[in-house]
């Protein structure tokens, strides 16, 4: 069962991370020759016009990760899953059943923003998405692997280990553990539950490394273009 779930968040995330490096391989051999591409994959460097994120635009991103479409969608495809996988069996079948189910997931997730969001105003923590100045499939990769535990310090907006970034994944599970699951469920169950949530947090930041937001993108068109992730040139999220 857990086999499964894992496998199919798997295969998710390889959708979100293949399509867009693979529009973006055949644009670049369209357009570029052989020397540009020699030189493709270069180191990721620290953006020297970094600006911290304003309270407006953490609060915005706030709201949006926990309230916005993207928390729905995933609640209720996650809830999808635990009802095929009868998880947990103590729990119902039918739409009963899918409604706690869907609450249930839609709560950890919510506890989870919280906890990461609290956490970092108090750490002075910016947990927002940047992407990789660097080019090619692999270091952009990396960074997304690395984003998922760190986040950006100082004035200066260099990365480091980030605690909320690591915290908040937990805060849910615990929680719902402890507070609405089976009662057979205990702290195992709570770190396994939220293993889950880090790699979708890895997800995440493959999706938001890979898939452009712009005004014309498929993610603005779902309206997913801002979710967790920083600003671009143009203000306002």
């Amino acid at each position: 069962m857990k086999t499964r779930r894992s496998a199919l968040l798997l295969f998710v995330i390889a959708i979100f991370a293949a399509l867009p490096v693979a529009s973006e391989a055949q644009t670049l051999a369209a357009s570029e020759d052989s020397a540009s591409m020699a030189v493709l994959v270069v180191p990721a460097q620290i953006d020297l016009t970094y600006t911290r994120p304003t309270e407006q635009t953490k609060l915005r991103n706030y709201a949006f990760d926990t309230f916005g479409p993207y928390p729905l969608v995933v609640a209720a495809g996650v809830a999808g899953v635990g009802q095929l996988d009868h998880s947990p069996a103590e729990w119902p079948l039918g739409a009963a059943g899918y409604g706690q189910r869907f609450g249930s997931d839609f709560g950890i997730a919510a506890i989870s923003t919280t906890t990461r969001y609290a956490m970092a105003e108090a750490l002075k923590e910016d947990t927002l998405y940047y992407r990789c100045e660097c080019r090619g499939l692999f270091p952009r990769l990396g960074h997304a692997v690395v984003s998922t535990l760190t986040a950006r310090h100082g004035q200066d907006g260099h990365r480091d280990f980030s605690v909320s970034a690591l915290a908040a994944p937990y805060a849910g599970t615990m929680v719902a553990v402890y507070g609405w699951y089976p009662d057979n469920y205990g702290f195992r169950s709570a770190l396994r539950l939220g293993n889950y949530n880090l790699l979708g947090d890895l997800g995440e930041n493959i999706m938001l490394e890979f898939f452009s937001s712009g005004p014309h993108s498929l993610l603005s068109r779902m309206h997913l273009n801002n979710r967790h992730l920083a600003p671009d040139a143009e203000p306002g999220l």
